[in-house]
């Protein structure tokens, strides 16, 4: 069995997530039994419709919290009806607004509010109990009730004191007691005094052997404890690493990021690490050769391959840019607004459309508002981009913690030049420089936007885009299969 371990920490559809979705297919192909564990996080929305959207099947996933009880991975099917038969209070009031909808009990002072899945259909995915104006209590449902939270107020706000679990005939599985960023958890006569112990004992009930493969996406959160790789003896260990792997370093010393500083200084605990790029490859050879004396096992295998190029079936639009990915700090999605802006001066009919979303995007807009480019700058919230790469001219970027860089990948596959800022991987890997795109140097608004400009107005687009089709060539999935096989079977 191959066990995937990450925690989905930003709940959103960033490029790891993409990435797992696309190494489940990869397994699927192999016939490699394969499980992929989400660790430590409470989803506003119910996990399976994430990961089915995702691409992963039911099957496929474990929910660590869920692991304890015997509720299944389910998408939600709790209807109102199901929930109206609980209310042993059958006085109230019935309003719906969309898909939420209000029972309000005004004799006893309190009022359900409960979310649906969508306007449409009946089915119940949380319900928050307020009384005498304040929360009290989440019940969150997928086919049957799957934990409730329980709050007290502190200061006027509802703080969370206890997370009750249930199997799924309604019993309770086990209880997890808050405390700030502290927990316990309360099993049928035993305690588990931390997130950390808990993954233990959930590791454990794995019943991990030899012939187990247990592979971490490196991310922040548990890993920056090594609490994955103590307790994964005697399967064999996998480290894949999604982004850059060091701050800084100079002829002594190196300065590891901290979600790796574990696992290299105790390579003996890892069987293999895994870089999206050979680039990063390289370098880390040679960081290991002279800082360690010796080198792990490191393969190169993409996090993210190609099913096949996408070509346009309709004139691409004219000047019209694409950027996506989370919209958070490290994406800099602000620079690019600012160098399209500053580009649209030489380039009137220049747009920008941003796929994505997180915590910047109030910031973002806010940003677009104060230049007043709102006309031509749009953030398009979160898609399905796989046919949507080939109705643009070109990408842009000014990530700088990319190291293959999904979203690069599926712009080269769909023909497109891209401008970039010159990271260490992503944008050295897909940007021949003058032959299917333009490197610039970090931080620098200015030269982003002059590239911008160059590439509408003084190259070859047509010869760009096919340059970048025949850098996607080595990317696609029958490469991809090919590396995961050597490594696995």
């Amino acid at each position: 069995m191959i066990y995937n371990f990450h925690h989905f920490y930003y709940w959103l559809k960033g490029g790891v997530e993409t990435g797992q979705a696309y190494r489940a297919k990869i397994f699927r192909k192999l016939g490699l039994e394969a499980k992929f564990v989400f660790a430590t996080t409470f989803p506003n929305h119910n996990i399976q419709h994430e990961t089915a959207y995702l691409g992963f099947q039911d099957s496929e996933v474990i929910w660590m919290y869920g692991f304890f009880t015997d509720c299944r991975i389910s998408p939600v099917t709790y209807t109102l009806e199901q929930l109206e038969n609980t209310f042993e209070e059958r006085n109230y009031s019935f309003s719906r607004d969309g898909s939420i909808v209000k029972y309000d009990f005004r004799d006893l002072g309190v009022y359900y509010t409960v979310y649906m899945t969508d306007e449409k259909n009946d089915f119940v995915h949380r319900v928050e109990t307020i009384s005498k104006g304040c929360l009290i209590r989440k019940d969150y449902y997928t086919y049957c009730r799957l934990y409730s939270e329980y709050y007290v107020p502190v200061d006027g706000q509802a703080q969370l004191c206890l997370r009750r679990f249930f199997n799924d005939d309604g019993s309770v599985a086990y209880e997890e007691i808050v405390d700030g960023d502290t927990a316990l958890y309360k099993f049928h006569g035993r305690l588990i005094y931390s997130r950390e112990e808990l993954l233990a004992e959930f590791m454990g009930r794995l019943k991990l052997t030899e012939d187990d493969v247990v592979l971490i996406d490196a991310e922040p959160g548990m890993i920056e404890k090594a609490a994955f790789i103590q307790n994964a003896a005697p399967a064999k260990v996998g480290l894949i690493l999604h982004a850059d792997h060091f701050w800084n370093y100079d002829e002594e010393h190196v300065l590891w990021y901290g979600i790796y500083e574990y696992a290299f200084a105790h390579p003996e605990k890892i069987r293999f690490l895994i870089t999206n790029t050979d680039a990063q490859n390289k370098l880390l050879r040679e960081q290991f050769q002279k800082y360690t004396g010796a080198v792990p096992d490191i393969r190169t295998i993409p996090v993210m391959g190609l099913e096949g190029l996408k070509r346009p079936d309709k004139k691409r639009k004219r000047h019209a840019l694409i950027s996506a990915g989370r919209l958070a700090p490290e994406k800099r999605m602000d620079q690019v607004i600012r160098a399209v802006a500053e580009a649209r001066k030489d380039v009137p009919d220049l747009t920008l459309d941003i796929y994505g979303e997180g915590g910047e995007r109030e910031k973002l807009q806010e940003l677009i508002d104060t230049l007043g480019c709102g006309d031509c700058v749009h953030l398009c919230g979160f898609q399905k981009l796989g046919e949507l790469y080939r109705e643009y001219d070109a990408y842009v970027s000014a990530s700088y913690v990319e190291t293959l860089g999904v979203t690069l990948l599926e712009a080269v596959g769909s023909g497109l030049p891209i401008v970039s800022y010159d990271m260490r991987y992503g944008a050295q890997m897909f940007i021949d420089e003058g032959e299917n795109g333009y490197k610039v140097p970090w931080e620098n608004v200015e030269e982003l936007a002059k590239a911008i400009v160059r590439l509408f107005t003084e190259a070859d687009l047509e010869a760009f885009q096919r340059h970048s089709y025949e850098k996607a060539e080595a990317y696609l999935t029958k490469e991809v299969v090919k590396k995961w096989k050597n490594l696995l079977c």
